[in-house]
């Protein structure tokens, strides 16, 4: 049970100092943030954004993080490109698609955390939980016959 609530405190306590967290699927940013990382974004006003942070925002119903190249706060738009990639995005962010900048980032965590909200990962920890239940039980039982 302790493995659980070990497991849950840092998926859970970056949201209450506002930050979102995403998981990265893509190698767009290697390798400043690998793939499998979690990262952490805090809302940020697109007009503040400065060249060379990065930045998390929609693009046709995902989440895509990548670099700013240009804020063009006349146009109301931003230009980024994945560290990995040789070129530009070809369409510009929206300041209403921009969720805010990336602050840290976890490598692995994202791959545990998805692995985690999985059924089987659900499965998993339901097993772990129902395991240290009966240990617990056993322990208490056999500190009974001892005494």
């Amino acid at each position: 049970m302790l493995c659980v609530i070990i497991l849950l405190i840092p998926m859970s306590t970056p949201r209450l100092f506002g930050y979102d967290m995403y998981n990265v699927v893509s190698g767009s940013m290697e390798p400043a943030i690998p793939t499998g990382s979690m990262i952490f974004v805090k809302p940020a006003e697109a007009k503040n954004i400065a060249e060379g942070e990065v930045i998390a925002f929609y693009s046709g119903g995902s989440v895509v993080v990548h670099r700013v190249t240009n804020n063009n706060t006349v146009e109301g738009k931003i230009s980024t490109k994945g560290d990995a990639n040789a070129d530009e995005d070809f369409n510009s962010v929206l300041y209403k698609e921009v969720i805010g900048v990336v602050k840290y980032h976890v490598p692995y965590l994202g791959d545990v955390s998805s692995n985690l909200t999985s059924a089987f990962g659900k499965v998993y920890l339901l097993a772990l939980i129902i395991l240290g239940l009966l240990f617990h039980l056993l322990a208490v039982r056999l500190r009974a016959l001892l005494i």
